[in-house]
């Protein structure tokens, strides 16, 4: 939900009904406003393939359960065994031991909330914690600050290395005996490097605690880039203190929104994302995720998504995502002034300019239609790059020269979500 600002004026139901012809005409005229992702100009938000196949696929899952409830896979034990399919692929790509844990949520914000409640609630009892903190980098999502306010801990954010990783010793130095989850990026939003995940699971391995290896965008990105025979750094269940992981699917998994997973080493700590009541006259109520009622098409278009493309489909996007990023990126530093922000990997960057003033140059592109995330420490434009904008990277880095060479003062600084 929105919230709605002061003054907002109030919509009423309308007394009579209208023809469905006048209410898509004035729906589809509100969403020429909405940012253009389907011609290549939006960095964010929405992940594209350009792919009209993929496309069919997903909008053909969703048709088909538009009206179901993922409520109750008792009632619909199509949508259960689908569910349990996608949960044991996605735990595989991560290399989740044979004995993990996962669930479905609507996103990476609440994979990482149950993630951290689980992390509470096994502090409290294996460690008999009541007053927890969680330790992150201030690269992390915000969705770990978020949780820690919804489930009253203290959320303790590091600082960052000269190359906008995790710096591995601060975190060490917020750690106490109160920490009950450590976390790290693999890779993280507002600049695409990958925190020293290796470092960190040891560090917390060491001291006991749990760790939280979020993949809400690498989790279809990074183990790809391994099969093309690309060097990745380790993220993963292969990381002895890994034991929690949050994977997206509706990012580079492509699907359409409401897919994510949240994969645990062990089963059994799922046990605390459960609630189960049963004092409702109706009987007993249990569920792992926050929401109660959840859409069906998700899961619907997660299961045939991973089905379609396989292994092998994801891969060849991937080869192709890598060209295009690769284009971009040469692009963007061959313009004077512009420079890469840290180690970037994969089809996530960050840019600034050491002449000019980048948000200046980024209300050029505002104004000519391109969207993009604006970083603030350091300033900069962030690209989340999806294989759409392949077509389009000419146009881009046209106006972007003619951007650098022509703008005025900065209007505005712009807010960024992923």
């Amino acid at each position: 939900m929105q919230i709605e600002s002061p003054g907002h004026e109030r919509h009423a139901m309308p007394e009579h009904g209208r023809s469905s012809a006048s209410v898509f005409a004035e729906m589809f005229d509100r969403k020429t406003t909405d940012a253009d992702w389907q011609n290549g100009r939006t960095f964010n938000l929405v992940y594209p393939t350009g792919r009209s196949d993929v496309d069919s696929v997903l909008v053909e899952a969703n048709n088909a359960y538009v009206f179901e409830n993922a409520l109750n896979p008792v009632r619909f034990p199509s949508l259960g065994s689908m569910q349990r399919e996608v949960l044991d692929m996605v735990s595989s790509l991560v290399n989740a031991p044979a004995r993990s844990g996962a669930g479905f949520s609507a996103g990476g914000t609440e994979s990482i909330l149950l993630s951290v409640l689980v992390s509470r609630e096994r502090g409290r009892v294996e460690r008999g914690i009541e007053h927890a903190n969680i330790v992150f980098p201030r690269s992390a999502h915000p969705a770990f600050a978020k949780a820690a306010f919804y489930l009253r801990l203290e959320a303790r954010a590091t600082e960052l290395t000269t190359d906008f990783t995790a710096d591995v010793a601060a975190l060490a130095d917020a750690v106490d005996a109160n920490t009950v989850l450590v976390v790290g990026s693999a890779y993280g939003f507002p600049h695409g490097v990958i925190d020293p995940i290796e470092e960190l699971s040891t560090l917390a391995l060491e001291r006991g605690i749990p760790f939280h290896s979020d993949t809400c965008i690498g989790a279809f990105v990074l183990p790809f880039m391994e099969r093309l025979g690309l060097e990745v750094p380790p993220f993963d269940f292969r990381l002895p203190g890994v034991t929690q992981m949050s994977c997206d699917i509706h990012k580079y998994g492509y699907v359409t929104k409401g897919a994510s997973v949240i994969v645990y080493r062990d089963e059994d700590w799922l046990t605390h994302q459960l609630f189960d009541y049963d004092v409702w006259p109706v009987g007993r109520y249990r569920n792992a995720s926050v929401a109660g009622a959840r859409a069906a098409s998700p899961v619907a278009a997660s299961w045939a998504l991973l089905n379609y493309l396989g292994l092998d489909g994801y891969t060849e996007i991937m080869r192709g995502l890598l060209e295009t990023s690769a284009r971009f990126r040469e692009g963007i530093t061959a313009l004077p002034g512009l420079e890469i922000l840290g180690h970037s990997i994969g089809p996530l960057l960050a840019f600034t300019s050491t002449t000019d003033d980048i948000f200046a140059i980024a209300d050029v592109m505002d104004a000519r239609g391109w969207h993009q995330n604006r970083v603030h420490d350091p300033s900069g434009l962030q690209m989340m790059i999806a294989p759409l904008h392949g077509a389009h990277v000419e146009e881009f880095l046209a106006d972007l020269a003619d951007a650098v060479a022509h703008h005025g003062p900065t209007h505005g600084d712009g807010v960024g979500y992923t």
